[in-house]
This record gives structure tokens, C-alpha cells and sequence, in this order.
């Protein structure tokens, strides 16, 4: 189609869309999502996700690194009960930096070139690692890959809420989740301490190959039309869209709708706007999402996976317990992925909530109830020094650990994990999508940071038993946040979403 006969089809298709009855709309709706090609928003979407692959991969890192470098012999890069905390942590410091930079890329470089930016950081990142000789540059490698976590973090849900539509946001909303799991079962894969399959600094080496393939892929990949609309680039975000859905779809429809939502806003948000419904209550309700996310304890335990079944003892090895906690994750935000978009995004949260409650609840007290002869566990040994534990279980009853932790982790990966980051990319309104998604990483890894660094200390302080009872109020409550605050988004389009934030009315997400 040439751009002479572009025009007049979108004037036509805009004076329909606001002319034509609901019950018309909603059946033009349904036949334009069947007559879509999504071969290549699935290739954009792939090439997008590879940064969760990397952020998945970095995260995870410290789990079989950890044990390898309490053993190093050289003094310089030897981690002790000090040192290791910091080493798991620091990366969602960084993250947390990620996120605060992130509000400002988003909106200057676009959703695209924030994620392509997020390599340089990454890759450096990595090489420090690689090459480190020092406490400093194992740290400082920890903080990059952290920060370039932050930054695809907050950008790649907004860029695939952007290009896709309704009738596969939810499953394409999970892939980041997917990948991320992805890339940790490939590091749990590779890192079988003590017999490491790749050497730790071999390990760093690995993770610097998907983040060259997505820079390499999202070079040919355009950027999200709802972006290039906010910055006036008419034309080219109508090209965008035809390049996602199809040079033979009704795709100026969408087009129309797309830009009569982009126009009702302003490019900025100002000080008195905060006050409005329409802004402050989708930024409170995915900033209350990603803190009670990250309270559930979900990092806490990725990290320190590896010590915490060293800890319990539980009756496999824990570097295959690890790798089979790593399989139950993929496998659950799979059936997350392929259900979002029919069972719903809230019901998934409560079944997600209910599981997790539940696993924390029985890890708590298996560990407060069961003696430290029946689980294996020393009572004078630090969490941190996993080194020194006993590698064998002395009873069958050490399983209920590792099946705890595995529906926990199984819980997780069906809703608070991927929808949290969904929801987060559906409910923002356009006009503050980039400064509030680097707002939500950023509450997100700064109480990630917090937990991480103050878990060890807890644990060797009271027992191990503390931080999962804790975990298992904090699930309840995610709850009663799910049922009081959460709206309900499936097969509504962006549009109808913010609709509903600026109206208040319900009709609109029915």
C-alpha cells in the first residue's frame, strides 16, 4: 500500500470507530484479531525477552558461584559470611538504579533504545566478572548486570504491552517471565557446584552471548507505535503497526484508536496531575504489586536456593534441587502463559497467593517444629557457610523442604510473578508509562536489595524458620490486595483499560 492511499483509509476507519455501535465494534474487534499475522510480533517480542534471558541469568549467578569462591584460594577474591551477603544483594542495588534511570530513558530514547542500551552495562557487567582479581570488580560486575536488569526490567513489558494486542498481550505478557526462568535454569545447568559444568568465571563469559544476539536482533525490530505516536512521528508509527500486524489487516483501525488515545494526552505529567484518579491509582496499585511481590520473599529464596537447601538438608543434592526448583518455575509460568488469557489475570493471582501462603506457611513450621537431628541441620552453622554443612540427609522427611520450596517457586511463576510485571505494563497510562514503570523497578529492587541484604543476618540470628513465616503473612495480604485493589484487564485493550482509570466505569473492562 503506498502512502498516497494510506490517508483516506484512516479517516474512513476513524470516522467508523467513533460512529459505529458497541455491539458492531465489539464483532469488527473480534474479526480483526482473527485476521492478524503474528509471525512477526512474535520475532519482536523474542528478541525484546532475550534481556529477561540475561536479567534471569545475572540473578542467579551467586547461587553456585557462592559456594566456589568461599573455597577460592586466593585470598583476594575468597568470599566469608561478610563478604558473600553483599556479593547476592548488590545486584539489586543496581537494578535499583536501573529502574531510577529508566524513567527518564523510556520516554527519551523510547522502549526499544532503552533495551538496546541495556547491553553496554551488561556486557561490561559480565567481563568484569570474568576477568575479576578482586572482591571490587566481582561486586562492581554484580552492580552493572544489576543495573541492566533495572533497565530491561521496566522497559521490556511496556515494550511488548505497546506492540501487541489484546488477544495475545497476556501470553506474550508472560515471556519475560519465561525467558528469565529460562535463563536461570540454564545457569543452575551449567553452575552444578561442585562440579561446575563451566568454571565461574566461564559462567560470566556464557551470559555476555544473549545479550550480543538481542542487541543484534532488536537493530532490525521497530520501536513501539504508541511511542512514536507520543513523539509526533505519525508516519512512522503507522509503519511500525503495519510491519506488526500485517499489510493486509485492518490495521488503520487500530491505528486510529491508537493515536485518538495518544492525543487525548499531553506529553507531560505536571504536579497537580498526580492528584487525578487516573494517574495516582494504576501507579499506586502496580507499585503496591511490585512491593508485596518482592515482600513474598521470591528473591531471597533464588538467591540463597543452593544454602537454604544445605540448610534444610533435604534428601537430593542441592545443586539438583536447584535445577529441579528451576524446572517447576518454567513449567508453571508455561501454564500461566497459556491460561492468562482465558482464565483471567485475578483468579490467577489468587490461586498464585493461596499456593505461596500455603508453601511459606509449611516451610516455617517444619523448620520450627522438626528437631535439627531429623533435618540435618547444625545448629551453630551460618547460612552463608554452606561449605561446612552436612551434604547427606539422615531422613525421608527432608523432602518437605524441597516440595515446599518447589510450590512455592511453582506458585510464584503462575501469577505474582508474570502478571505482576503485566499488569504493571497494562494499567499505566501512556502519558506516564516511562517515568512510573522505572518508579515501580525501582520500590520493586530497592525492597529486593533490602531483604537480601538483612536475610543472612536474620536467619544466623533467630532460624531460618523467621523469614518464611514472614513470607507467609506478606502472601496473605497479597490476597486481600488481589481482591480489594486489582481490576480485571483480560481482552481489553489498552485504551479500554486507561477508559476505565479516567471514567470509573466498570462497563468498559466487561
Amino acid at each position: 500500500m503506498e502512502r498516497g492511499d494510506r490517508q483516506p483509509l484512516v479517516r474512513k476507519t476513524s470516522s467508523s470507530y467513533r460512529t459505529f455501535p458497541e455491539s458492531t465494534a465489539r464483532r469488527l474487534d473480534k474479526e480483526y484479531l482473527r485476521s492478524l499475522h503474528n509471525k512477526r510480533l512474535y520475532l519482536a517480542v523474542f528478541a525484546a525477552v532475550l534481556g529477561n534471558f540475561s536479567f534471569g541469568f545475572a540473578l542467579v549467578y551467586p547461587s553456585p558461584v557462592i559456594p566456589a569462591l568461599e573455597a577460592h584460594p586466593s585470598p583476594a577474591l575468597r568470599l566469608d559470611q561478610h563478604t558473600a551477603p553483599w556479593f547476592g544483594s548488590v545486584f539489586t542495588l543496581g537494578a535499583a538504579a536501573g529502574g531510577l534511570s529508566t524513567m527518564l530513558l523510556n520516554d527519551c530514547l523510547g522502549r526499544k533504545l532503552s533495551i538496546m542500551f541495556s547491553a553496554l552495562p551488561s556486557a561490561l557487567g559480565y567481563a568484569l566478572l570474568a576477568g575479576a582479581q578482586g572482591l571490587w570488580m566481582l561486586l562492581l560486575g554484580r552492580v552493572l548486570t544489576g543495573y541492566a536488569g533495572g533497565v530491561t526490567s521496566a522497559s521490556i513489558p511496556v515494550y511488548i504491552s505497546e506492540i501487541s494486542h489484546p488477544g495475545v498481550r497476556g501470553m506474550l505478557g508472560a515471556c519475560p517471565q519465561i525467558m528469565a526462568v529460562l535463563g536461570s535454569l540454564v545457569l543452575y545447568a551449567l553452575g552444578k557446584y561442585p562440579r561446575l559444568v563451566l568454571d565461574w568465571r566461564w559462567l560470566a563469559v556464557a551470559g555476555e552471548v544473549p545479550v550480543l544476539a538481542m542487541l543484534l536482533l532488536l537493530c532490525f525490530m521497530p520501536n513501539s507505535p504508541r511511542f512514536l505516536l507520543s513523539q509526533g512521528k505519525e508516519e512512522e508509527a503507522l509503519g511500525s503497526l503495519c510491519w506488526l500486524r500485517g499489510e493486509d489487516t485492518d490495521y488503520a483501525r487500530e491505528y486510529e484508536q491508537i493515536k485518538d488515545s495518544v492525543r487525548k494526552q499531553s506529553r507531560r505529567v505536571s504536579c497537580a496531575e498526580l492528584k487525578d484518579p487516573f494517574l495516582y491509582k494504576p501507579i499506586l496499585i502496580a507499585g503496591g504489586m511490585r512491593f508485596l511481590q518482592q515482600l513474598s520473599g521470591v528473591t531471597c529464596i533464588l538467591v540463597y536456593l543452593q544454602p537454604i537447601f544445605k540448610k534444610t538438608a533435604v534428601i537430593l543434592k542441592a545443586e539438583y534441587d536447584a535445577a529441579l526448583v528451576g524446572l517447576v518455575r518454567l513449567s508453571a509460568v508455561a501454564i500461566a502463559a497459556v491460561s492468562m488469557d482465558k482464565a483471567g489475570r485475578k483468579i490467577l493471582l489468587f490461586v498464585s497467593a493461596g499456593i505461596m501462603l500455603a508453601s511459606n506457611l509449611t516451610m516455617g513450621l517444619y523448620i520450627h517444629l522438626v528437631p535439627a537431628s531429623h533435618n540435618g541441620t547444625v545448629a551453630n552453622a551460618t547460612l552463608g557457610s554452606s561449605a561446612n554443612l552436612p551434604a547427606e540427609p539422615t531422613n525421608y522427611i527432608t523432602l518437605i523442604p524441597l516440595l515446599a520450596t518447589m510450590f512455592f517457586i511453582m506458585g510464584y511463576a503462575m501469577g505474582w510473578g508474570p502478571i505482576t510485571w503485566l499488569l504493571m505494563s497494562e494499567i499505566l497510562p501512556l502519558k506516564a508509562r516511562g517515568v512510573a514503570s522505572g518508579l515501580c523497578v525501582v520500590v520493586s529492587w530497592l525492597t529486593a536489595f533490602t531483604l537480601t541484604q538483612f536475610f543472612l543476618p536474620v536467619v544466623n540470628a533467630f532460624s531460618l524458620e523467621v523469614p518464611f513465616l514472614f513470607f507467609a503473612v506478606i502472601s496473605a495480604g497479597n490476597i486481600l490486595f488481589t481482591g480489594c485493589c486489582v481490576p480485571e484487564t483480560k481482552g481489553r485493550s489498552l485504551e479500554q483499560i486507561e477508559a476505565f482509570f479516567r471514567t470509573g466505569r466498570r462497563s468498559f473492562l466487561r
